[in-house]
């Protein structure tokens, strides 16, 4: 199950525009909520009463909690790993462990009688298959990575895949950020660069994040760093399909309308015998072998990469075949050009496996 996110700060912000957001988000299918202990300044009592009453708006719009701690805030608190009764209390879903304890403790925290998940870091590598075969509850388990507010410090895409390929085979959900563009955003911290997970993603889309979290195959939930996201951000985000890859096509002026339904109706899978020249679907090629694809004219001597061809009248039995062009090609007349990918698009495809379904969006 995949479940979106966004993230509130009520230490640095209103509590009106808090509850507008988290209505907006809600209205979209956000579920969860992530907030951040750690900045906080106030004193004990302020701060639980202010993170109790954030709890219980969220949980009005259906939204499940989870916060930032580690060991020194579980202190401020004082909580330790056999007593969450002041996370109970205060209506926390999931206690997120910025820092941890010892093993042993950190194996105590996922045994409490509250049914509180604990959600360890997923940006350290921590033994959590050896906490599982010495007694920690799974079902009480989750993952989250770091975001990182400043520039150039975000995971790569290389430590990303580490961390996530040591807690894969464990069945706990893992989630993972993604950061509005928004002006004027924030986060706990006094850094405005954006909060992703993956330094790649700063200052992309926020359907581009999304969708390429999604084709990794490695994250259940995806947050929004920062606030406020806008509401467009909050749909691409929604619209986003989390189980198959989707990219982003800009069409040609001069597509006919048959040729749409080739790209956005069919069912794409990637052919398991595709060259290294293109990517070939033939999904449409069954479906519209025997309608006209008129060839129509193309100025471009070569087909580059990124760019969408449907076959065309000129090559009658592999007519209506959609190709994505991965090296460059002659043009000889023979497919019709639909439309092309940008880079970051082209990233995406390079996700997709062979066989596996995807789809264009626009």
């Amino acid at each position: 199950m995949h479940r979106l996110g966004i993230s509130i700060y009520p230490q640095h912000s209103t509590k009106e525009k808090d509850d507008a957001y988290m209505r907006l988000a809600a209205s979209y299918g956000f579920t969860r909520l992530f907030t951040c202990m750690l900045s906080s300044a106030d004193d004990t009592e302020a701060m639980i009463q202010m993170f109790s009453d954030l709890c219980t708006r969220a949980h009005q719009l259906g939204m499940i909690v989870s916060v930032d701690t580690n060991p020194q805030i579980f202190k401020k608190l004082g909580a330790d790993p056999l007593n969450l009764k002041v996370f109970k209390d205060m209506g926390v879903d999931i206690i997120r462990m910025d820092g941890h304890f010892s093993d042993l403790e950190d194996i105590a925290l996922t045994l409490n009688p509250y049914g509180i998940q604990i959600e360890f870091n997923g940006s350290q590598y921590l033994n959590l298959d050896r906490m599982i075969e010495k007694g920690a509850n799974p079902h009480n388990m989750t993952i989250c990575h770091n975001f990182y507010p400043m520039r150039y410090s975000g995971l790569s895409e290389e430590r990303f895949h580490f961390f996530n390929s040591k807690t894969k085979t464990l069945n706990l959900t893992n989630a993972a950020f993604v950061s509005s563009n928004e002006e004027n955003t924030f986060g706990p911290w006094p850094v405005y660069e954006g909060l992703p997970t993956l330094e790649l993603c700063r200052d992309k889309a926020i359907s581009w994040q999304t969708r390429y979290l999604y084709a990794t195959r490695e994250i259940d939930d995806v947050l929004i760093g920062n606030a406020f996201a806008s509401e467009a951000e909050l749909k691409a985000m929604a619209d986003a399909d989390p189980n198959k890859v989707t990219v982003k096509i800009d069409l040609d002026d001069t597509i006919t309308e048959i040729e749409k339904k080739i790209v956005f109706d069919c069912l794409h899978n990637r052919r398991s015998d595709s060259s290294d020249l293109l990517i070939r679907t033939v999904d449409s090629r069954m479906k519209y072998h025997h309608a006209s694809i008129p060839q129509r004219v193309c100025d471009k001597a070569m087909f580059t990469v990124g760019d969408v061809v449907i076959v065309n009248d000129a090559l009658n039995h592999y007519r209506a075949e959609l190709q994505i062009i991965l090296k460059p090609i002659p043009n000889t007349g023979d497919r019709n050009l639909a439309g092309h990918l940008n880079e970051d698009e082209m990233k995406l495809v390079s996700m997709i496996a062979y066989e596996n379904i995807f789809g264009f969006i626009q």
